[in-house]
């Protein structure tokens, strides 16, 4: 099957991207970001600087697609999550375990990569934002059936969400997922997951 003058080109540029990206996103676990330059991203793919500054205008373009990459397995694990066929109270507890083990697998475990996920969150980029807001919508719909199966006290599935989010931050943070990793006088993520879920019953 032929494509389109136009087709391949959006084909071809979203190769090189993608190329960039992946060059970027192994130079940056390895030597770190700061110390990560866009002339050694061009000098691992084999290609001059100017060529990376036609798919993107500096670093910092290419560190928040990445960042938006990483994002964007947290988001499709909620949806798929969000979609299985069991209760409400059970997807929240799978969603909050599985972030939590990303965070500290994924953003903790490789410094490399924990480093461009506090560098993302100090600029307060609106890919992070955005990210929060879809999760916030899958959880309010999770929380939606909760309520209709009389699973979940009735009130607005959204004031829910932006609740159940901002007391479950010690689990999803990179920052204070680091922080209270190991510490005896703060809640187990199980502990925690349990209390908050009662309280959507109530």
């Amino acid at each position: 099957m032929s494509v389109s003058p136009d087709t391949a080109i959006d084909l071809a540029r979203q190769e090189n991207v993608t190329r960039i990206l992946d060059s970027a996103e192994r130079l940056f676990r390895h030597y770190g970001y700061s110390k990560t330059t866009v002339a050694d991203i061009a000098r691992d793919l084999g290609m001059s600087t100017a060529n990376i500054y036609r798919f993107f205008a500096s670093k910092v373009e290419i560190h928040q697609a990445l960042c938006g990459r990483m994002l964007d397995a947290s988001y499709r694990m909620v949806i798929e999550i969000s979609r299985m066929p069991v209760s409400a109270s059970e997807r929240l507890r799978l969603y909050l375990l599985g972030q939590y083990k990303m965070t500290v697998e994924t953003m903790l475990d490789e410094e490399k990569v924990h480093e461009m996920v506090v560098v993302a969150i100090e600029r307060d980029w609106h890919v992070i934002e955005k990210h929060i807001d879809r999760i916030h919508e899958v959880i309010a719909t999770i929380i939606a059936d909760g309520i209709a199966a009389g699973e979940f006290a009735e009130q607005d599935p959204q004031v829910a969400s932006k609740n159940f989010g901002a007391a479950t931050l010690t689990l999803c943070h990179p920052q204070m997922v680091a922080q209270c990793l190991a510490k005896e006088n703060r809640a187990a993520p199980e502990d925690l997951i349990d209390y908050v879920i009662r309280a959507l019953k109530v």
